[in-house]
């Protein structure tokens, strides 16, 4: 297959988003930017295409997809109900990184939801992301824009690394800002509970909406569980190096990392350090990526994927890296990190 790249680093190119709009209303895929990470888009009301999103991802096919929409009344006829609390949310947070999930209409296709009675959606902030979405016909079926199991997309350069030869078009918005997928609140079992943690944290859920629970599997590993949104079963995010996540105070874990950094190098093998720019100076040997600072923890969310795929790039053998108990998205990268690693933390 011939993949089309799309130049829209300096926003929506109306030609461009007809042309790609016609490719998701024909059943074909649209890989494009958000203000998380890239998406890989098809048509969420009809089956084939959110078939074809699985098969060009990798992906398992009951792993739901998240419905994009580009205004809030288009939520209405793809849901059973609006709640009160979902219509907070939206007026609150949309657009944005918040998706919620509810129960879903007949309008909505299992293949679609992963074989679920709900339906995971949000309204992405990214101009080329709703011009997109409403040149598609209003509802585009998204996940990352990336093989399943790898770092999620940032920027086109990732999303042709991956997708090129196996979906018809890639739109190149320019680097993602936040870098981290949205927030999933599900709203269809009584009490909110957030799936999976993002930019909008629980104090601002709670802000709006009251008490929201945290899935206790966001930070341990879950079997025998079926996914109810992208991110909590299946082995995700993840470098082709084994990554290793280093917890305790700066000094333990600086000094542990050097010590199995020079192990390495002794076998003539590379390796890579994730650390921040409070304590790269404390690594003596190794590839040592700073992924920014713990006084602006958006910082090391933007950079945390582009670090990981750099990496495999770069060939190294193992990945250490510090943990980050940073106090507004610390739940999210560390979400992200363990599940990079295979739930592999070392305690120092």
């Amino acid at each position: 297959m011939h993949t089309i790249i799309m130049d829209m680093k300096d926003g929506p190119d109306e030609t461009l988003i007809c042309q790609a709009g016609e490719i998701i209303r024909s059943g074909g895929l649209v890989a494009f930017p958000t203000e998380t990470v890239y998406g890989l888009g098809g048509d969420g009301l009809n089956a084939l295409s959110s078939r074809k999103i699985y098969e060009a991802k990798g992906r398992p096919s009951d792993n739901p997809l998240i419905v994009h929409i580009a205004d809030f009344e288009a939520l209405y006829p793809i849901v059973k109900e609006v709640t009160p609390m979902a219509k907070r949310l939206g007026e609150h947070f949309w657009p944005g990184p918040l998706t919620m999930i509810l129960p879903k209409s007949d309008l909505v296709p299992e293949q679609t939801t992963g074989g679920l009675d709900t339906v995971a959606v949000r309204m992405p902030s990214h101009p080329i992301a709703a011009a997109l979405i409403r040149a598609g016909g209003g509802y585009i079926a998204a996940p990352s824009a990336n093989l399943s199991g790898r770092p999620s997309p940032t920027r086109a350069s990732h999303v042709i690394e991956d997708m090129t030869g196996r979906i018809d078009a890639i739109i190149d918005g320019g680097d993602a800002d936040i870098g981290l997928e949205s927030t999933i609140v599900d709203l269809s079992c009584g009490e909110p509970v957030v799936l999976r943690p993002g930019y909008i944290g629980l104090p601002g859920l709670r802000e709006v909406i009251g008490d929201v629970m945290l899935d206790p599997g966001l930070l341990r590993e879950e079997d025998g569980v079926r996914p109810k949104a992208p991110g909590m079963k299946y082995r995700h995010y993840a470098p082709r190096a084994p990554l290793t996540i280093v917890d305790g105070t700066e000094e333990n874990v600086t000094e542990w990392i050097n010590a199995k950094v020079l192990e390495l190098s002794g076998r003539g093998e590379k390796a890579g350090i994730i650390c921040t720019e409070e304590s790269k100076d404390a690594y003596r040997q190794g590839i040592i990526r700073c992924v920014g600072t713990r006084s602006d923890e958006a910082t090391i969310a933007r950079h945390l994927y582009d670090v990981l795929r750099e990496f495999d790039a770069l060939g190294v053998s193992q990945i250490w890296s510090e943990a980050f108990d940073t106090p507004k998205m610390g739940t999210a990268i560390m979400n992200r990190l363990i599940k990079a690693a295979g739930h592999h933390v070392v305690h120092v």
